[in-house]
This record gives C-alpha cells, sequence and structure tokens, in this order.
C-alpha cells in the first residue's frame, strides 16, 4: 500500500498524521500484522476478478463456526494485532458478523470493512458505527451502472453502492471507493474520483489486478498496458497534489514499486517532501505481504497475504496452532521466503537502485507471472 497523500502531505484523513509512527512500529517488529479476514467466501454478487473466487451459495463447508471466529479475535488481540480487516467474500452476509464485530471491539482491537456496499443502508452504516468499525472500503469498477454491474455480475449493484457512499457519510462513518483498474475500465478513473468527491468519501485507492482466483482466469485479458499503467499513476499523483490532504486522500495497493515511482516524481518536481517519503518508505522496504500484514481465509488457513492464496503458501491453520505461534514461527519456510529482501541475482531489478524502497514490487504477481517470488514486479513501470 502506497499512500500517495501521507508520503506527499503528511497525513490523511483516514491514515491521520500517526500513521507514520504506525508504520514505522510494524517496521521495527513491535507489534504484529494486519490481518485481512475472509470471514465467508459467500457473496450476494460474482465479481469477474474476485481472489476468493466468492458468490452466492459458495459457503465452505469448513467455515470457522462463531465460537471459532471468537476465539481467534481474542488470539489476535493478544498477539498484538493492530488492525483486523473483515472481508469476504461479502462480509455482512455472514449472519454472526455483528457479534464477531461487537467482540473485536470489547477486545479493544480496530476493526475496518472491506464490503460490496450492496447491504449498506442507513441503518446499517450507523450500526457499524456504532458497533466501532472504523472505515468501510466500498468496491466500484466504475462511474456507471453499465461498466460496474458487468464486472459485478448482478443489476443493480452499482446504485446500491453508490448509496451506501452516502449512508455511511450520513452516519458520520469514514469510507472510501476501491477501485480494481483493469483494461476495460481504465479510462474511468477520472469519472470515479469526481463520483467521490462528490460523494464526500475520504479515501480512494486504485488497487492494481493480481492474477489470482478469477482474477487469474481473466488476467491475460485484462490487465491494463504499461501505457495504461502509466496513465492512471500520473492522474494518481496529480489528485493527490491539489486535493486537500484533510478531505480525501489517494493510495495504491498492490503495488509497491509505485513508491519508487512516487519518489521519482516528488525529486522530479522539487517536492521538499522528497526526504521524508524516502525516509518511510525505505523503513517499509517493498511488498507487507508476511511481514506486516497477513490473510487468514474461511477455513482458518493462514497466508501471507490474502493474493497468496495458493497451496505452495499456506503457513498453517488457526485451528492446528494458534496464531502468534505460527506468525511467529522462525522455522516456517513459506514465512521465511516472503520475508527475505533483494532481488533474485541477474533479474532486471538486481541492479536496480530503488531497490531498498519497492523490494521488488508485489511478491504474488512476480511469482505467477515470472516463476520466482524474488523476481521483479513486471508491472512496473521503470521497465514499461
Amino acid at each position: 500500500m502506497i499512500r500517495f497523500t501521507h508520503l506527499v502531505h503528511g497525513g490523511g484523513p483516514v491514515s491521520g498524521p500517526a500513521a507514520t509512527r504506525s508504520a514505522l512500529a510494524f517496521a521495527e517488529g513491535r507489534r504484529g500484522p494486519v490481518v485481512f479476514w475472509n470471514i465467508t467466501s459467500r457473496c450476494n454478487l460474482a465479481c469477474t476478478h474476485c481472489y476468493l473466487r466468492s458468490g452466492p451459495g459458495r459457503r465452505r463447508k469448513d467455515e470457522l463456526t462463531t465460537d471459532e471466529a471468537i476465539a481467534l479475535i481474542d488470539d489476535l488481540a493478544g498477539a498484538g494485532v493492530p488492525l483486523l480487516l473483515f472481508s469476504g467474500g461479502e462480509p455482512l452476509v455472514r449472519e454472526d458478523f455483528w457479534t464477531l464485530a461487537a467482540h473485536a471491539k470489547k477486545c479493544g482491537l480496530p476493526a475496518v470493512l472491506s464490503t460490496n456496499g450492496t447491504l449498506i443502508t442507513s441503518d446499517v452504516a450507523r450500526r457499524l458505527r456504532d458497533t466501532g468499525i472504523g472505515y468501510a472500503g466500498i468496491s466500484l469498477d466504475g462511474a456507471a451502472a453499465a461498466i460496474h454491474d458487468a464486472f459485478r455480475g448482478v443489476s443493480g449493484s452499482f446504485d446500491r453502492s453508490v448509496q451506501a457512499l452516502k449512508n455511511c457519510v450520513d452516519a458520520g462513518l469514514r469510507c472510501g471507493v476501491r477501485f480494481t483498474v483493469t483494461k476495460r475500465n481504465h479510462d474511468e478513473l477520472g469519472r470515479l474520483i469526481a463520483l467521490a468527491r462528490a460523494s464526500g468519501v475520504h479515501r480512494f485507492c486504485v488497487y492494481w489486478l493480481v492474477p489470482s482466483g478469477r482474477g487469474g482466469d481473466v488476467h491475460a485479458d485484462l490487465q491494463v498496458a504499461p501505457g495504461e499503467v502509466r496513465a492512471v499513476f500520473d492522474r494518481v499523483y496529480r489528485e493527490t497534489i491539489r486535493t486537500d490532504p484533510a478531505v480525501m486522500e489517494f493510495l495504491t495497493v498492490d503495488a509497491p514499486q509505485d513508491g519508487a515511482c512516487l519518489l521519482e516524481r516528488l525529486q522530479d518536481d522539487g517536492s521538499p517532501a522528497y526526504d521524508r517519503a524516502y525516509r518511510l518508505l525505505a523503513r517499509m522496504g517493498g511488498c507487507s505481504a508476511g511481514k506486516r500484514v497477513v490473510n487468514i481465509d474461511p477455513s482458518g488457513n493462514v497466508y501471507p497475504c490474502q493474493f497468496a492464496q495458493f497451496e505452495e503458501f499456506l503457513v498453517g491453520n488457526i485451528r492446528d496452532r494458534p496464531f502468534g505461534g505460527i506468525w511467529n514461527d522462525p522455522g516456517n519456510r513459506v514465512l521465511a521466503a516472503f520475508r527475505a529482501g533483494g532481488a533474485r541475482p541477474g533479474s532486471r531489478c538486481s541492479t536496480c537502485g530503488w531497490q531498498e524502497v519497492c523490494g521488488t514490487g508485489c511478491r504474488v504477481r512476480a511469482y505467477v507471472q515470472c516463476g520466482n517470488l524474488d523476481d521483479g514486479d513486471p508491472l512496473c513501470l521503470r521497465y514499461g
């Protein structure tokens, strides 16, 4: 996650000025990882690019029970996890979601929500706020129903998701747009940013497509070309510069190399933010998978990140061992591989001076497209 607004302006309405201190705490190993928890694989939509292959009626037979889920929340709180992200599928379709969210609040574990937004009525938005959910990220694939609904597989989903943004804003619940860039919608970015501004949302997240789950099935057809990556990056940078950081923040996700490209732009522009941004990005050191973030799937399987749900990257299962024991196991080969630094000798990143900042990019994208975890991310602008 590259927080453009935070790096350029020093803060944002969601990240806040304390984000620097939290990020450095992660880098110094003083706290546990941010946990992305797919609490269910069920969803009321059937998105073309879903990394979990979620959809209606797709509940796993071995989905964690309510008692197991509550015990897991206790475990995560005890392990020093600073943030729990409820995800899915669609987390709001799980019948005990409110019980789990309330228990996280009781444990003092900050929680946020990743959602398609279609189930967030005015009452639900207020209840999310009162249950302690600090932020809701709502997915939109375009600024028009025809485009969004085609990705989501359900007519009417666009209108309900846009209404959800308004409901969250009206309820005083911080919220943001999550936009996954593809060949079919990259030119929607400007219109979608305008929609976000008009809705009064607090954050705009640009996700780069990762070849995982159904995203892997459609990757060859939907992945953007280098010129399209550059156009999206440049637009996000310009919007970051001109937007009041107290109103809305911008960030990109699943491409740590964006940090290096951002530094190059700051350097070219003679920005006074360059030195501070470089220090923070260097401390973070690139891809967070298995280092500062971790994923738990609906069955309790632990993976380095939500996009790394491949059999060869299974770290463990919380039914077999407490989370802390899994995360802190020095002998775990998967975690060791993701935590290892540096580019593979002879790879295109091996002579790049920005390795300290980007860590050679997204590990899953490099693995799937190039065959090695320590290869360079093929989405890097510096090689496009």
